[in-house]
């Protein structure tokens, strides 16, 4: 049985001449253990459709399915790293890591407990009490990959996380997030990660998804089958990211 498995979904949004579709029966299936990347055009429908998968947005028909079972509303077992970091700035990067645990009803020393583990996993050692406002771009986002990481989540979705971030800060997150994903004591096994960088998606990703302009349709599902740590000069490399391109821009 597939960990969490897609069925027809399509969103739809109210709209002055009728309903505005925005992604167009979706389906697919996700195993414990995947890494997974949705790429895509802007606008397609990429972050709404990881929010109906974590329960933020509802399908407006469709199923979504977690271990065999539909999820109406949140599902506990996903954890979300936004773009935009999401931080409360009136909080310390301790406080704001705790935030999900206290929202899930984890006793105060559990709290502590996680939130000083995963500060260290992130490699944020001695900034437990800063605020977001001191913090750099790639601090702040290991402050919201560590607050998603604290719940130990089945399922982690990424919306974006590197793209507000400087290259170099973004090539040395991707390698440490594929450190932490690899770990053997990682509880954090099945990533599904949307992106417009299809090179990206491509240095990271076990299957990359294809969705076509909107509304969105799934287009594509290819499997990556380079091995670890994967050449972005290589020539396997380049022929898939090719391939990947040709797919959205046929589509587009």
């Amino acid at each position: 049985m597939a960990l969490l498995e897609l069925k027809q979904v399509s969103k739809s949004y109210p709209h002055a001449k009728g309903n505005l579709r925005v992604l167009n029966e979706i389906s697919f299936s996700v195993e414990r253990g995947e890494f997974v990347a949705i790429v895509g055009p802007s606008g397609c429908g990429k972050s709404t459709l990881l929010r109906i998968i974590n329960g933020i947005v509802p399908a407006t028909s469709g199923q979504v399915l977690f271990n065999g079972q539909q999820v109406d509303g949140i599902n506990p077992e996903c954890a979300m790293v936004f773009q935009s970091f999401a931080l409360l700035p009136w909080l310390s990067v301790k406080a704001n890591i705790e935030l999900g645990l206290e929202a899930r009803g984890i006793a105060p020393a559990e709290r502590e407990r996680l939130a000083a583990l995963y500060i260290d996993k992130v490699g944020l050692d001695g900034f437990e009490e800063a605020y977001p406002r001191e913090l750099s771009g790639g601090m702040r986002q290991r402050v919201g990959l560590a607050r998603a990481l604290a719940v130990e989540p089945a399922v982690l979705l990424m919306d974006e996380p590197f793209s507000a971030l400087d290259a170099l800060t973004a090539i040395g997150l991707r390698e440490e997030l594929l450190d932490l994903w690899q770990a053997a004591d990682s509880p954090v096994k099945t990533i599904i990660m949307v992106t417009h960088i299809i090179e990206e998606a491509v240095e990271l990703a076990d299957r990359i998804l294809v969705v076509s302009a909107g509304p969105g349709r799934l287009v594509g599902d290819l499997k990556v089958e380079l091995p670890r740590p994967r050449d972005r000069r290589g020539e396997s490399f380049n022929n898939l990211t090719d391939k990947v391109f040709s797919l959205i821009e046929e589509r587009a």
